[in-house]
């Protein structure tokens, strides 16, 4: 009996970050000036708008999920024993044990992979635990916070695996892998 082979599908990952795991920009990567927001002209209604109003067509379905604006304060934002403070304060672990920054105890940049991964874990640990009871803005900060700070991890990894792999071929000959003399 033949079996077939199942294809599996391919999967590209495309980082599209604009910095590097240091602050510089990427190659490639043009930053563009923040355009300045129009501002919207509000009026009194007319007798045709309130005539429109009135005669308009009621829909079936309405829309009742709240429109949250982005420059929208997360409530208790200001607290500094808010959630929102709390995040800044395991990120910034993550981020001083990741090399990104320097650690707020010492002053110094490290890089300690293991920890970073700790506050990883701690992050994804609490981005599970508080799913669905934040304020919409909280979870997009720490999902943000969270994928940010893997990608800079997994890079990390790449580069010390890279590094490793160096020496190693630096340290050792194609003849003494093969035991040859």
């Amino acid at each position: 009996m033949v079996e077939k082979e199942e294809e599996q599908p391919e999967i590209k990952v495309t980082d599209r970050r604009k910095f590097n795991f240091d602050g510089t920009v990427r190659e490639g990567v043009e930053l563009e000036a923040e355009k300045p927001k129009a501002e919207t002209l509000v009026s009194e209604p007319t007798a045709e708008t309130v005539e429109t109003y009135e005669n308009a067509p009621v829909t079936e379905e309405i829309d009742t999920t709240p429109q949250i604006e982005e420059d929208e304060e997360i409530p208790g934002a200001e607290d500094p024993a808010s959630f929102i403070n709390f995040l800044s304060t395991l990120a910034t672990n993550a981020a001083a044990a990741l090399g990104a920054m320097p650690h707020p105890a010492t002053g110094q940049r490290s890089l300690d992979l293991d920890t970073g991964k700790y506050w990883l874990d701690v992050l994804a640990m609490l981005s599970e635990k508080t799913r669905n009871n934040l304020h919409p803005q909280e979870s997009r900060l720490l999902e943000g916070l969270l994928s940010d700070l893997r990608m800079q991890y997994v890079q990390l990894v790449r580069m010390t695996e890279e590094k490793l792999k160096a020496q190693a071929a630096q340290k050792f000959s194609a003849n003494d892998i093969l035991g040859k003399k």
